[in-house]
């Protein structure tokens, strides 16, 4: 990589993405590990939030190619995949692409829509293309969807199938902005104006070397034993109805990793497994019982398995 090194464009972006999320720095390291570790993005929290800001924030530091999709009672799959549509002139279906075809897709309010338009997803984010019509179509080699929804108890919501939200590496909620960062907003700070002036920083090139750079963050194989025992505890303990899956522990060693790399390492340490826990595998846990939510069972899970055996 010339001139700008990987700790400099990680640097900038962070910098960038922190102008237009006041007060946010640490959910926007969480946004860029999940990029990095080549997972997709599902962003939760009360609408007004800054979701939407965040996600075309992301779309345009990375400088791809970019299409939103608002997610609606009446939308159809063909909305989402593209449709064939017959040409009389040659007697001929074409098909007219939809606008997954894209290298960054924002799914605004994904869970505004019916679950038969969600699923329409499910393959373009697990396997980098979709079958429409018996014809397989590849999607673009950065295939990224930052997904936004409302919290579940907002009315005119489909909660997402656990088969949806399991293509998500990552689920992260943005929170209300602490005194500091709202006094700011409220003397005169426009986010959606400095959303317009950021710049691109990186190439898809550059963003293929930092992204294969991650796969090159060690994992010593103590690590590997204490993520194994984490990894055990979720299927024995029965406090989940069920544990977590293989996908599920590469997706939490994979975002560990990127993790490493933002905060200047080239090896994960058990805090990375720690602090990544609730946005990766949360989303992922079903308690056992209805009223332990996810994150009391996140830190059960930290309190009783040892770092090291």
């Amino acid at each position: 990589m010339t001139k700008k090194t990987i700790p400099d464009i990680l640097a900038s972006m962070t910098h960038n993405l922190n102008s237009i999320l006041l007060g946010k720095e640490t959910t926007v390291k969480l946004c860029l590990a999940c990029l990095l570790a080549r997972g997709h993005l599902l962003i939760e929290d009360l609408p007004g939030m800054g979701k939407t800001t965040l996600a075309h924030g992301l779309a345009k530091v990375l400088g791809l190619s970019f299409q939103r999709i608002q997610f609606t009672s009446d939308l159809l799959p063909g909305d989402v995949l593209g449709v064939s549509i017959f040409n009389p002139k040659s007697t001929e279906f074409e098909f007219r692409q939809g606008p997954v075809f894209t290298e960054i897709l924002l799914a605004d309010e994904i869970n505004r829509t019916s679950p038969k338009t969600q699923s329409a997803l499910l393959e373009a984010m697990s396997e980098n293309q979709v079958t429409i019509d018996g014809v397989t179509r590849k999607l673009a080699d950065h295939f990224f969807v930052i997904a936004t929804q409302n919290s579940q108890h907002q009315t005119g919501t489909f909660p997402l199938p656990e088969s949806q939200l399991d293509r998500f590496m990552m689920r992260i909620s943005l929170g209300y902005p602490d005194a500091r960062s709202e006094r700011e907003l409220l003397e005169g700070a426009n986010p959606k104006q400095r959303l317009e002036k950021l710049p691109s920083l990186i190439t898809a090139k550059e963003l293929e070397v930092v992204q294969a750079t991650v796969g090159k963050i060690t994992a010593s194989d103590q690590l590997l034993n204490y993520l194994q025992r984490l990894l055990a505890y979720t299927r024995e303990s029965g406090d989940f109805s069920h544990g977590l899956s293989p996908r599920a522990a590469l997706a939490w060693l994979h975002c560990a990793k990127a993790w490493a790399l933002l905060h200047g390492r080239k090896h994960v340490l058990p805090e990375d497994i720690q602090q990544l826990m609730l946005p990766v595998i949360g989303h992922r846990l079903l308690p056992a019982e209805q009223e332990i939510v996810a994150r009391n069972a996140v830190d059960k899970i930290i309190q009783s398995v040892p770092v090291v055996a």
